[in-house]
Order: C-alpha cells, then structure tokens, then sequence
C-alpha cells in the first residue's frame, strides 16, 4: 500500500512538472518570437522576460529541465547577437540552466558545436573580454557538471581552451587554467589523447606579467603533463626553471608544488628523475621559508615512496646504511634513504648539468646551480668519489666567479667533499693541480677549492697527511710561482686552515709552513710567546726591511717582494713608524718616476691608506712630520709632473691621492710653498676626472692650512686655475672648485692691496656673477655665498660689476641680494676700498 501511495504521488508530482513547464512554454512564446524582431531592445527585452520566468522563478529541477530542452536553441541562436547586453544575458540564463538542471549532459550535443564555433576557432568570434570570460566560467561549470559526458566533446573542449589560455584578457587566460584542471581530471582517460595541444599555449602564457596568470599557467602545466601521454615534458622543463627565479614567492611554490606532483605520481616519472630532481631540490634554499618547509616535505615524500617501490633492491642498505657517517655536518639532517639513492642512481645525469649551468651568463642561474650543488653533494655523501675529477674541475670554474655568493656556495660544496671523501683520494687530484699551476689560467682556484676541502676534513682523517700537504704548498712553483694577490691569499688559506684543523700536529711541518707564511703570524706568536704580532714584527722589522732594500732596484708591479712589503707595512700597524729612517729610503727609490709605473700606482695607493690613519701607522712616534719637506720634494712632486699616456695619468692620479692624505701632517712653511707649484697646479687640468677632482681637494686643503700666510703672489697664481674648473663636465669638481674660491677669498689679508690688485678681483668678480645664471640652484646659491664671502674685498668694485649685470636683465634676484649684503658691510671697508 505505501509503495503504491508514493508511486501515485510521484506521477502527480511529474503530471504536476508537465503542467508547470506547459505553463511557462505558452507565457514564453511572444517573448521567443520577440528574439527574431530587429528592434535590439525588443530582443533585450525577451531575453530579460526569459530569464525572469524561467531561472529566476524558482521552478523545479524537472521543470527547467523541459524548458530547457525546448529554449536551448533559442537561446543559442541569440549567442551571436550583434547586441552585447542580449549576449550577456544570454550566456547568464545558459549558466543558470546548467547550474539548476537535473540532467545538463543533455544540451551538449547542441551547447558544445555552439561554443566551439563561437570560441574555438582560430579567431574568436566574441568582441567583449567580460563575456569571453563568463561563457569560460560556463564551461568551467559543464565541465564540473558534465563529467564523464564530456568525453564525445573532447575535440570541442581543447579547442576552445587553446584559444581561450592565450587571451589577452587576463581573467580569461585564469579561468581557462582553471577549467583544463578540471577537464584534465574528471576526463583523465580521454584527455590524453589531445593533451600535449595544450602545452603550446600554455607555455606563451607562463610568462604573463601577472603573477596570477603565471600561477594558473604552472597548475594547469602541472595537469597537463600529469594527465597527458608524457611526451612534452621536456618542453615545459626549461619554462620551470626559469620560473624559479621569478620575482613572486607564489610562482616558486606553485613550480615546487607541481614538480613535487609529478615526482610522486607522474607515471613516467622514473624516465625523468634526473630532470625533475634538480627543479625541486633547487626550491629547498628558497629565501621564503614556506617554499623551503613545501619543498623538503614534498622531497621526503618523493623518497619515502621511492624506498617503498624498490624496498627489494636496498633491503640491504636500509638494514646496515642507516647510521650517519663520521664527522657528518652536525647544522643539517640527514636526508632519508630514498633521497639518498634516488640522488646517487642520477648523479652521473646530474653533473655535467651542473657543471654547464655553473658557468651560465645569467647571474641568478649560476647562483642557484651553486647552491644546488651542495645539496647534491649532501645526499651523494661517498658516492660523489666516481665523479670527483667532473665535480673538482667544477669547482675550479665556479671560484673564478665574479659574483660572490656563488663562490661562496662553491666552497661549501668543497667542503662538504673533505667531509665525505677520504683525504688520499682528494688529495691525489687536488696535490696534482695545485702543484701545476701553470696549466690554468687562474692558478689560484686549486688552492682556493683545497682550503675548503681542508676546512671540511676532519682532524684524525687529516694528521697522516699533514707532511703531504705541507710539503706540496713548499714547493718553489707554489709558493714563489705566483706573485697576485689572491693567489696569496689562497695560499696563506691553506696555511691557515692546517694550523686550525690540526694544531700541534703542524709541529712536524713547521719548516714547510714558515716558508709560505707572509701573513699568519699569529701561530708563530704564540710558539715564541709574545704577546701581539706587532711584538713579532717590532722583533724583526729592521732586518725585513735591510731585506726588501737589498733588492728595491729590480722590482716592477710583478715582483713578490712589493707584496711583501705591503704586507709588512700594512700589517705592522704602529711598529711601521719606528722604523721610518729604514722605510723613506725605501719607498724613495722604488717611486722614482723612471721606475714601474703599476708599482708606483700599488704603493701610491698603500700610502694613501696608512696617512688616513697615520697615526696608528706611520706617525705612531710622532716622527713623521720630520720627514714631511723630503717625502713633498723628493716623492710626491716629481711623480705629479705630466707625461703622455694613459698609465702615466694614472700613476698621477694615485700621487694625488696619497698628496690629499698627506696634507693632514704637512705644515704650514711646506703649504705655503705647496700651493703654487706648477704640479699642483697642472693638475687642475688633467682629462681625469677624478685627478681634477684630486687636485681641487688639494688645494682647499693647502688654503685651508695657510689661513691668511699665503703671499698674494702666490694667491693671483692660483684663482686663475681654479676659475678653468667653473666650467668642469663633472658637477662634484665644479663645487669642490667653488669652495677653494671661498677659501683664496678667506685668505686675503690687509696686505692684500684692492687697488694694485683690483684687476684680479674685477676678473674673479666677473667670472663668478656668470655663474649666478647656471641652470642648477644649488650652484647658484654656492656661488652667492662666495660672492658674499669676497665682496669685503673690494665692495666698490663687486657693487659696480653687480650692478652692471642686473642692468643686463640677468639674475636679478640673486644681484638684489648681493647689492643687500654689500650695503650691509661697515662704510669703513667701503670707503678705503673706494680711495
């Protein structure tokens, strides 16, 4: 009895359906006829009917359902209204329908040939972005509604999202990205068979200026691949790489996300380990720690599951390999078995990639290849030994770099191979190329890569090869082969590093390591048991020098002994100054203008820096003032005189810049003579801008130092010169020029006749009211306060020249102001200056 009750009810409720669809079919039919009429706001007009009676009424499933069916073509039609408001309504009513009805598949057979006509083909037929992107949210909805029905209708599918991805509209190219998500999993055993069509697409897409658009693309690539027949993998591979180095922390994750999905459920993924591998293990060092946390939990997972595929083939290894090995850099985890071997079984694939990319001319690439390279290494442990030779001339390269953080990360990876490799393997290869250091053209990258291998072995592995190493860094080729600094640098490193790593037991190796030590004294300190290296050198510093001296008259830019002298002046600090009757002789024969002139320019530039602070250096005893006069005359002038050349310029550069520092000691008597020097002067015109810029530093300095002692002789040579550097290129030695004019006015004196001198003053006063009309105000306002500064010299003369040019119409403001000051001075100083 009930089953029959609720038969009868459900025939009702469907007579009822009948009833209610028939009903709203017969109130809809003017409004159908109205969609033919020519009149566009009648057909709007239908189309608003439509919607209200229909989706909008609240009608049941089965009801729209029949209605559907029967306004479906209709509705299609109006698809290509030439009226934008009726296709938009019509696209929103086709949306609803779908949404509501109880079966959508249904009006594929004819929705999909409609929508595929209208936005597959090669041009899209649709004007308007905002419809363009609403009929793809309606096929976003088909899809999600549709399903499995789909399939008959795959053709039509792919074809309007090949167009649809590349957009221009940007919300287009997103919801496109969002529904081949979807279409790819919910049509899985179809979808493949087209799949790879996409990849065009989305690859002219990844790069898409917005960062959204760029992270749909990757998560639509991500399914496209997975779901695909596997063939265009390496075709998105570099377009992933490359968005590794996207600006935007979204974009790097969803790279990290999507290689994370392949390596764990791509079904062709073991063909593509050593192409996958590299993507996501270059995310683990990402700057955003959530990228960092995604990636090395997607990486365990990616081992864990490869350990559970293969558990047979390394029951072994998971039975005995699980302890770390000695010595293992305690800063970071062991990375799981799996990790482990999956990293070993391709690191021969590896490699050679990393040793291409490390010297790619992209900076970021090279950077992250670097840091690669160390977590690879990481994993590999012992296993890197079959590639030692690739890895090590790897890294010689890499430590040529110009940009520090990869050579960081290179030396790193180094060290991590004194950690896992024996050192009589390491050493076999490193000894041999260190000791040969002829056969490349940067012989210091073998010395730099053993120090860091050094660094990264421990004290017991190391002790029985100490005397090998040792013995290999004595050797004349290496350690008096080469006389650059970084070569020495490096060298010292190695040094410094064995005396670290192994402490007394360097003891046996004393002899080899005093020979190449020019700079790490401290250990030696400490043996002899003095209290500083300055005691060290105070010790010893008298011979060093009678040593240097014995063989000044051979050295050029390429000797070691001018390293080595740099190093005893620099490092000695204060001693330095307690021996200046042994080092001006010195430095007067090596800097003799005949001598080389990259030497004189190296030792220039050294001197420079220790009268910064002379007097932690060379004045520690306060005796350097005694030798100021000879150090001006004998040193400093002569390599100021001018010579033809490039080198030449530059080794006048170097002087000048020692000659500024050395104006902190100089006395007055010496500046007085200083300052109209025809060298000091010369300079003023050097094709150098920083000479020039040198020089007028020089002379403030000189003024600044004579105050009011300077003969006005002396003063009418120098105004000339620096009037000429008013007119510079370089607008830093235009002002340094103008505050000397402040500086030669504040040096006049009484003594200094207007009316003898008045030509002089009249020519300065010109000059500088010329450039009260410089198009730069700063210049401007400089030059008024030199103006105001120099007017106490003659205020007659400056009144009259001021006024002339304000009578010329030019700079009247400023002329206003000076002609103010001017009235302002006492009358006594006008009135002498008048007479």
């Amino acid at each position: 009895m009930p089953v029959a009750i609720t038969t009868a009810k459900m025939a009702a409720m469907a007579t009822g359906d009948e009833h209610a669809s028939s009903e709203v079919l017969r109130g809809l039919a003017r409004h159908l006829n109205c969609l033919n009429e020519d009149n566009k706001a009648t057909r709007k007009r239908a189309l608003e009917a439509i919607k209200k009676e229909t989706v909008d009424k609240g009608l049941s499933s089965s009801a729209l359902q029949e209605v559907f069916s029967s306004l479906l073509k209709p509705l299609l039609k109006c698809l290509s209204d030439p009226m934008e408001r009726c296709r938009e309504t019509t696209i929103a009513v086709l949306t609803e329908f779908i949404r509501c009805v109880p079966k959508p598949e249904e009006s594929l057979p004819y929705l999909m040939p409609c929508l595929a006509q209208r936005f597959g083909e090669k041009e899209i037929l649709e004007p308007a972005e905002e419809l363009r992107l609403s009929a793809v949210e309606m096929l976003t909805l088909i899809v999600e509604v549709c399903g499995k029905n789909l399939a008959p209708y795959l053709s039509e599918v792919i074809n309007i999202l090949q167009r649809t991805i590349v957009d221009p509209f940007p919300d287009v190219k997103r919801e496109s990205c969002k529904c081949t998500v979807n279409f790819a999993k919910c049509l899985p055993e179809h979808f493949h068979m087209q799949a790879e069509s996409l990849i065009k697409p989305l690859m002219l897409t990844i790069a898409h200026q917005h960062t959204r658009v760029r992270v749909s693309v990757i998560e639509a690539t991500g399914a496209v691949i997975q779901h695909g027949s596997g063939k265009k993998v390496d075709d998105v591979l570099s377009h992933l790489a490359q968005r590794l180095f996207d600006d935007s922390p979204q974009v790097r994750k969803a790279v990290t996300a999507v290689v994370g999905d392949w390596l764990l459920h791509f079904r062709d993924r073991y063909s593509y380990f050593h192409k996958l591998i590299p993507l996501l293990l270059s995310t683990i060092n990402d700057e955003i720690p959530e990228i960092r946390l995604l990636a090395v939990d997607l990486w365990k997972q990616v081992g864990a599951q490869w350990e559970k595929e293969n558990e047979d083939d390394i029951k072994d290894k998971m039975d005995f390999l699980l302890t770390p090995p000695p010595h293992y850099p305690s800063e970071v985890e062991r990375p799981g078995l799996g990790c482990r071997e999956l990293v070993v079984r391709n690191l021969g694939k590896l490699v050679p990639a990393i040793t291409h990319d490390v010297t790619d001319w992209l900076v970021p690439t090279r950077v992250k290849t670097s840091q690669l390279l160390s977590v690879l290494l990481l994993h590999a442990e012992d296993h890197c030994i079959q590639h030692l030779p690739a890895l090590l001339a790897t890294l010689y390269r890499a430590c040529t770099d110009s940009e520090r953080d990869v050579v960081n990360n290179c030396l790193a990876a180094a060290k991590l191979i004194g950690t896992f490799v024996p050192p009589p393997v390491f050493l076999k290869l490193l000894l041999d190329h260190v000791a040969s250091p002829h056969s490349s053209s940067h012989p210091w990258a073998p010395l730099m890569v053993l120090a860091a291998v050094l660094r990264g072995c421990s004290r017991p592995l190391l002790k029985p090869h100490i005397q090998q190493v040792a013995n290999a860094l004595a050797q004349p080729d290496v350690c008096q082969g080469y006389q650059q600094v970084m070569y020495l640098e490096q060298l010292l490193a190695c040094v410094d590093v064995l005396l670290h790593q192994c402490e007394s037991d360097c003891s046996s190796v004393s002899l080899q390591l005093l020979q190449v030590l020019i700079a790490s004294v401290e250990f030696l300190c400490r043996v002899q048991g003095l209290d500083s290296v300055m005691e060290l050198y105070r010790q010893h510093m008298g011979q060093l020098l009678d040593w240097l001296s014995a063989s000044v008259n051979t050295w050029s830019s390429y000797s070691p002994e001018r390293l080595q002298l740099h190093i005893v002046v620099t490092q000695s600090g204060p001693v330095i100054g307690e021996f200046l009757s042994q080092l001006m002789p010195l430095l007067h024969n090596c800097l003799q203008p005949n001598r080389d002139p990259e030497m004189r320019m190296s030792i220039f530039t050294m001197l420079a820096k220790l009268l910064l602070d002379a007097d932690k250096t060379l004045d520690s005893q306060g005796r350097f003032h005694d030798d100021s006069e000879r150090f001006l005359s004998d040193i400093l002038l002569p390599n100021l005189v001018w010579r033809a050349g490039r080198t030449a310029a530059a080794v006048r550069t170097s002087a000048l810049s020692c000659l500024l520092a050395h104006l902190v000691f100089s006395d007055i008597f010496s500046c007085k003579h200083l300052g109209m020097r025809p060298q000091v002067l010369s300079a003023l015109e050097e094709d150098s801008q920083m000479s020039r810029l040198l020089a007028c530093r020089c002379l403030c300095a000189i003024l600044r130092l004579t105050g009011t002692s300077l003969h006005h002789e002396a003063l009418n040579k120098i105004y000339p010169e620096l009037l000429k550097r008013l007119d510079d290129s370089s607008e830093e030695v235009r002002g340094v020029a103008l505050q000397a004019v402040g500086l030669w006015f504040s040096s006049l004196t009484k003594d200094y006749n207007p009316v003898l001198c008045g030509a002089h003053l009249q020519l300065l006063f010109q000059q500088l009211l010329l450039h009260l009309d410089d198009p730069d105000s700063s210049v401007q306002d400089q030059v008024l306060e030199v103006l105001k500064k120099g007017s106490s010299a003659h205020p007659a003369l400056l009144k009259k020249e001021v006024e002339a040019v304000r009578d010329k119409q030019r700079s009247p403001v400023y002329c206003d102001q000076l002609l103010q000051h001017i009235s302002s001075l006492p009358t006594e100083s006008t009135a002498s200056c008048t007479e």
